[in-house]
């Protein structure tokens, strides 16, 4: 069996190729997850199997967090120094975040989009867009996460579903009304997300929940391995054909500014997830359909669009 890591070319991989160098809480690090919950840092081609590091055996009740997304922040090179490595050609990447209590969604942060979505009648079904701050933020179920090993499912094979690729940003500590000068010291790290949605008249957080319409990977590239989030540069491709290419400069709110205003409203937790908004661009998908999206500093993420879900 073929996975999508194993079409992860060099240029990919070895996109700011220095992981490992020390930073927040421990290491500068790319992280993964990967056969059935195993836990990895990436080194060059291959990844170090850490899953003995963390404590994976949380208390009931769950917290309302993802359990080991804070423990992330504190792995440090020494304790797998001398480990051997595995390819990462040969593993099955799953979702970098396991359990995000949130998976909270931006879904006006760019001008071009919003002039697209008040021109298409499919995008906003009589609706006139104006401003994030009017609009607001809305929730994605968690049970729509999966990783780039995985596939879409369309849901209705009578109603259009559109990608959007997006900044993901995963947050590694408690932040309750935070300001914006101090919002980027909660980050933990940036990761790739497809906001995959079915338009309709339905609320936002309604249609972008059905299984499979939250995708994320192919990896966690912690926060130090990124100088500025709000100057990466994104882009998807649909078969070979390019169809976003944007800059996160572009966004309305930047990153800081989304996590003050979502934490004014409800408390964020180590492992929420906030997906900052998608440029213009967006489109269909259908089955059989490759999806290739970038952004600078944390690599590509590739996954197929699958049969419509039964």
């Amino acid at each position: 069996m073929t996975f999508p890591s194993q079409r992860y070319t060099a240029n990919a991989l070895n996109a700011n190729a220095a992981f490992i160098r020390m930073g927040w809480g421990g290491c500068r690090m790319r992280i993964c997850r990967f056969n059935n919950d195993r836990i990895g840092v990436i080194e060059g081609s291959g990844l170090i199997d850490v899953r003995d590091l963390l404590d994976m055996r949380p208390k009931w009740p769950l917290p309302p967090w993802d359990w080991v997304a804070p423990q992330l922040g504190a792995l440090s090179k020494d304790k797998w120094a001398g480990r051997a490595s595995i390819p990462l050609s040969g593993v099955r990447l799953e979702s970098p975040i396991a359990n995000p209590g949130k998976i909270i969604g931006a879904p006006i942060n760019y001008k071009a989009h919003i002039d697209e979505a008040n021109a298409d009648r499919e995008i906003n079904q009589g609706k006139t867009y104006t401003s994030l701050d009017e609009f607001g933020l809305f929730l994605k179920a968690g049970s729509s996460l999966i990783g780039p090993s995985d596939s879409i499912r369309p849901r209705f094979k009578d109603r259009r579903t559109d990608h959007e690729v997006e900044l993901a940003v995963v947050i590694g500590k408690k932040a309750s009304r935070v300001s914006r000068e101090e919002a980027l010291s909660f980050v933990l790290g940036y990761t790739i997300g497809l906001d995959i949605t079915v338009r309709g008249q339905e609320f936002p957080g309604f249609r972008k929940s059905p299984d499979t319409f939250a995708v994320l990977g192919p990896w966690l590239v912690t926060a130090d391995e990124i100088a500025d989030p709000n100057k990466l540069d994104l882009s998807l491709s649909v078969n070979g054909e390019v169809r976003q290419k944007s800059n996160t400069s572009r966004m309305i709110f930047d990153v800081a500014r989304l996590i003050e205003y979502a934490s004014a409203f409800y408390t964020l937790y180590p492992g929420d997830v906030i997906m900052t908004g998608t440029p213009e661009g967006v489109g269909p998908v259908s089955t059989g359909d490759q999806l290739v999206a970038e952004i600078d500093g944390i690599g590509q993420l590739n996954i197929q669009v699958g049969e419509t879900a039964n």
